[in-house]
């Protein structure tokens, strides 16, 4: 686990705009089982999360359409949290950071660590426009 001294200003990123941090699978389950659709966002300390992941998920947020809810877990920080998030993204293997897209409790779109890096944010941020113009 991770120290809070490093890991909080990252999570704050996200929780400061707009995601709701998740630290328990309870969260997990009530915050993915609700109508409507869910943006959850497995964070992570790694580069790939600090210089596209983050940005490019909050870039994503002043796209015209969005998800009715925004999450996030942290890896490394909420683990229980972070392996309940990821029973609900098999078949796709643990990825971090990834970001899942949830409608009606199903993930209609998933993007994992591998399609986050070598990416710009502004990338990433298309491809969950693209997304929630789909889904939200």
């Amino acid at each position: 686990m991770y120290p809070a001294e490093l890991t909080t200003p990252m999570k704050n990123q996200l929780v400061e705009s707009g995601f709701k941090s998740l630290e328990t699978p309870e969260e997990v389950d009530a915050a993915i089982n609700q109508d409507g659709t869910v943006l959850c966002v497995i964070n992570s300390v790694c580069g790939c999360a600090a210089g596209t992941m983050r940005p490019g998920v909050i870039l994503s947020t002043k796209h015209n359409k969005l998800p009715d809810n925004m999450v996030t877990v942290f890896a490394g920080v909420d683990g229980d949290a972070v392996s309940q998030a990821r029973k609900y993204t098999l078949p796709y293997p643990p990825s971090s950071p990834s970001i899942a897209l949830f409608k009606n409790g199903t993930l209609v779109h998933f993007i994992e660590r591998h399609h986050i890096e070598g990416r710009s944010a502004e990338m990433i941020a298309e491809n969950l426009a693209m997304a929630f113009d789909e889904y939200c």
